[in-house]
């Protein structure tokens, strides 16, 4: 069975396609789907993972013993402490995660490259001589992964707990280490203490955690927030560049947690193809918590810059969609963050454990022995276990108060019961955890003292781990287990309990708040751990519980353990990753390239009659970016870029140069910003046309009906006082209603409010078109677009002008929205046979100008014509006009008769024909320009070239 390459999908994709959609070569043709969906190709994935594992095991027939001698193996065996790790710490997750989900070739699995980075290496290193080094591998997590490891080549890349200064060390280390398939980064003890004792774990880590940092460190938390900050960021450039190094094209680079979020972008940097994922073991907070993060944006954009980002759960998936939407002003969808085209696929992949090693232990005989012990030490007594690191979030103080407040409520289950609670201690240096261990010990003792007796106690505290063999002996006998986290990311001690319980079919307590909560919510009791009243309840309810009811619990619980194991769970997510490039690559076909400047500028200079046809917002204005979260304002000031006063001067002094400014602006916005410049204004989309040394002339048709503006104005405004920091504007032959900077999902909902009401009331039967932008509805009058205008503002120049040469040179530029972008088309030599055909250079052809009074051309029309001119004009020009004090616009009346006038207005050949789409990616531009500063750029290359010339 041979399966193909995501290169040879995209192929087939292609020519399937190529068949029923006609493609332009310069605007890479009608925008492309798959011809297979998404979904198809994962369920086809899953098959061929579900192969690959038949084929081993009738490659390789199995030895039964083999796994249980490298379990009782004495080398592993020996300071086998199993320690219950940090949710970043979750090597043991990738237990032989990597033996699915890679392509086949001549009937075998290929195997794909796999760059694991993390914080830290799944080894421990020891120093013993000056190029000596002792290795222990961590516990299941490393050796186990590495087992039976047949398509992924996984190699694994991470800081090794040490400080290693000296270049001996450092590469006897890196010996060393690459036997075990590691590659380390080195950090030296300053980094590391900014980087990862400051920054990870005195910041981000409580901040995703919904802790607040201690009242007496917050200042000095804050005074040394930017050089823990820079320490991050440079740490996160240091695993990019060991990355860089050992990276080969077509691997996968897997990074892991909140230590690495500046890694994707790193690694972007350097290659923009590199498939790279991130994956978040903590919770995402909400967006309302992570906004306080100073560093909340760069985090989030480096965080985007991956191809597929990962959670545990569906809500830290949407946290940090929200995050995105709210803090970046981002497009949220169904599928993830949309950034100008570029989408970032967010999902929720649970994690799972190596579930077959915990039920096979059971039937070791160490694990045997240990289970004896304990059946012989709480005979007669039901056992309650929790298992937790002694940290804030695992909720140990609450999950002993409940166990209290049980024993006071029931006194008949005070001898008959027993909780060992096994804490492992964790950063006992740190003063907040030293207050919670004595403040476990109290209440502990309290417990004890209060209800203990003689010869038994209610709470046997540990405060150490357990090694792998006693651990699963302990899940084994346990009645119930009590998981009572305030705030975990996922918590697998849960999986490991459900794992054991084939014979005992105890009861799960789940904290709510657990990321297992929404995996195993269905088979355990899910609890509030703040609320002691009810996981009290909840102890009383699952002592007391049916065996039919535990059994039923504890099979579906058992079922999901088995089925969603760590190996699925990283097979599906490299699956996903590897499907999301396709889809992206695809995705990129339909974006236009970035416009070719020297080429551009040589067609420029070469050509005789040139027309340059510029948009103005975000074209010729200040980028955005650069006006900062306070440019609100700024923004709405419309003042012209600074930079690009001078080479568009230059511009429209050259004899050979046509400008044309065309804008969605009043005509009073184009008038302040482009008055002292020899150009040509087209405002209202080209409804209002003028040369700067002439007068306003309309070229709106005469059957335009205004009648409906009065009724949506008050819509707008309405919708303007309801929605703080939004804001309209009414024009002449449109309004736009903007909420760019109110509250991003607020302004959605007024949006869709404001699109219902206006569609059930003032423009149910009116001839008008409602563009809804990203952040804005607009409401025009139906043909009111800037390629509509063209063909007529053409026809004005080219009379006006008396050109005998024909125009050989047309540069269109602008960040125009989907409605206008016809006006790309209108010049485009080469039209899709089976697209509808835009207004068409034959249409300038046929225009010849005739600039009549507007007695004139009032006498020619009708009254009602009349009337719906003059509702198109502005309130003072209504004025003055009703009074006989000045002149309105006049309008361009097209005389169809004369068709030889306009013949020769265009000689344009493709290659002489630039248009270009300014910071949208999706366009039916043929180039792109990332932002007006790239418009300055271009246009003063072109202003030196009309100098030369």
């Amino acid at each position: 069975m041979n399966v193909m390459d995501s290169s040879q999908e995209i192929s087939i994709a292609q020519n399937n396609l190529a068949k029923r959609m006609p493609v332009n070569k310069y605007n890479n043709g009608s925008p492309m789907t798959p011809k297979t969906t998404r979904l198809e190709r994962l369920l086809r994935e899953r098959e061929l993972r579900k192969s690959s594992r038949n084929f081993q095991q009738s490659d390789e027939p199995r030895d039964g013993n083999k796994e249980a001698e490298l379990l009782n193996d004495s080398r592993l065996a020996e300071g086998d402490i199993w320690a219950v790790p940090k949710e970043e710490d979750f090597y043991d997750a990738f237990a032989r995660a990597f033996a699915d989900g890679c392509q086949w070739q001549d009937g075998r699995p290929a195997k794909q490259r796999l760059l694991v980075v993390a914080n830290r290496l799944p080894v421990s290193a020891t120093r013993k001589g000056e190029d000596s080094w002792q290795l222990e591998m961590s516990v299941g997590g490393l050796v186990t992964a590495l087992l039976g490891v047949k398509e992924f080549d996984a190699r694994w890349i991470g800081w090794a707990g040490v400080n290693v200064a000296d270049d001996v060390g450092q590469r006897a280390l890196t010996k060393a280490l690459a036997e075990k398939r590691c590659i380390p980064v080195f950090l030296d003890e300053e980094i590391v203490h900014q980087y990862y004792n400051g920054y990870c774990n005195n910041i981000l880590w409580p901040l995703f955690h919904y802790l607040g940092l201690p009242q007496e460190d917050r200042l000095a938390t804050t005074r040394s927030f930017q050089s823990q900050f820079d320490a991050y960021k440079k740490a996160n450039q240091m695993f990019a560049d060991v990355v860089n190094q050992h990276y080969e094209e077509g691997d996968v680079v897997w990074c892991h947690d909140y230590h690495l979020m500046f890694l994707p972008k790193c690694l972007k940097e350097y290659n923009s193809k590199m498939k790279v994922g991130w994956f978040l073991h903590t919770p995402f907070p909400s967006s309302e918590i992570h906004r306080n993060l100073p560093s909340r944006s760069e985090l989030l954009r480096s965080v985007i810059a991956a191809d597929l980002v990962g959670f545990h759960t569906y809500d830290y998936a949407r946290h940090f969609v929200s995050a995105c939407t709210r803090i970046l002003g981002l497009e949220g969808t169904p599928e993830g963050v949309e950034d100008q085209g570029k989408l970032t696929r967010v999902a929720a992949f649970p994690i799972g454990i190596d579930s077959e090693r915990f039920v096979r232990a059971i039937d070791l005989p160490p694990v045997q022995e240990h289970m004896k012990e304990l059946k012989q030490r709480f005979a007669g007594r039901k056992v309650m276990l929790g298992v937790d690191r002694l940290d804030m979030i695992k909720g140990i103080p609450q999950k002993i108060l409940a166990f209290e407040k049980f024993l006071e409520e029931n006194p008949q289950w005070r001898d008959k019961v027993v909780l060992l609670q096994i804490a492992v201690p964790t950063r006992t240096d740190v003063p907040d955890y030293q207050k919670l261990t004595s403040q476990v010990h109290e209440i502990v003792g309290r417990i004890n003292g209060r209800f203990g007796t003689l010869t038994a106690v209610p709470i046997h505290h540990l405060d150490r781990s357990l090694d792998f063999h006693a651990l699963c002996a302990l899940y084994a006998v346990t009645d119930v287990a009590l998981v009572t986290s305030l705030r975990d990311g996922m918590n697998l001690v849960s999986y490991e309990f459900v794992a054991c319980q084939a014979s005992k079919k105890g009861v799960l307590i789940l904290s709510e708040f657990a990321g297992a909560a929404q995996s195993l919510g269905a088979g355990a009791i899910l609890v509030n751990p703040w609320n002691i009243t009810e996981v009290a309840a909840s102890i009383k309810y699952a002592l007391d519980m049916p065996a039919d009811e535990r059994e039923k619990r504890h099979q579906h619980n058992f079922k999901h353990v088995t089925t969603h194991t760590s190996q699925e769970w990283a097979a599906t997510f490299v699956s996903e990753l590897n499907d999301t490039i396709v889809e992206a690559q695809l995705r990129t076909r339909q974006v236009p390239p970035l416009l070719p400047t020297n080429v551009a500028v040589d067609r420029y200079l070469k050509s005789n009659n040139r027309l340059l046809i510029l948009g103005f917002n975000s074209t010729l204005t200040e980028s955005v970016d650069a006006l900062g979260r306070n440019g609100q304002i700024k923004e709405l000031e419309f003042k012209l870029h600074p930079d690009i006063k001078e080479p568009l001067k230059k511009l429209c002094d050259d004899p050979k140069t046509t400008i044309v400014v065309l804008s969605g602006c009043d005509r009073t916005v184009l008038d302040d910003n482009f008055g002292e410049y020899n150009m040509w204004l087209a405002a209202e989309n080209g409804m209002f046309l003028r040369l700067t040394k002439g007068k306003w002339m309309t070229t709106m048709p005469e059957n335009l009906h205004m009648d409906w503006v009065d009724s949506v104005k008050h819509v707008f405004e309405y919708f303007t006082e309801r929605t703080p920091r939004s804001h309209f504007e009414v024009r002449e032959t449109s309004l736009v209603w903007n909420y760019k900077y109110a509250d991003i999902e607020f302004g959605r909902l007024q949006a869709r409010d404001m699109l219902q009401h206006l569609w059930t009331g003032p423009i149910s039967n009116a001839s008008v078109d409602v563009i809804q932008g990203g952040r804005s509805v607009e409401v025009r009058a139906v043909g009111v677009t800037k390629g509509a205008a063209i063909d007529r503002i053409l026809g004005e120049i080219v009379h006006y002008k008396g050109m005998k040469s024909p125009i050989d040179y047309v540069l269109c530029i602008g960040h125009f929205i989907a409605k206008d972008e016809d006006v790309y088309t209108f010049f485009e030599p080469e039209l899709p046979s089976e697209s509808p055909p835009p207004a068409s250079r034959a249409m300038v052809a046929n225009l010849v100008r005739t600039s009549v009074p507007k007695s004139s051309a009032s006498k020619s029309g009708s009254k009602a014509a009349r009337l719906r001119k003059q509702r198109s004009l502005s309130a003072l020009e209504k004025k003055a006009a009703n009074h006989g004090s000045g002149t309105a616009p006049e309008p361009i009346l097209q005389d169809k008769t004369s068709l030889h006038e306009g013949s020769s207005v265009l000689d344009l050949k493709g290659d002489n024909y630039f248009s270009c789409a300014v910071g949208r990616k999706r366009s039916n531009a043929r180039y792109l320009l990332g932002s007006s500063n790239e418009v300055v750029t271009l246009l003063e290359e072109l202003a030196q070239c009309s100098s030369c010339s």
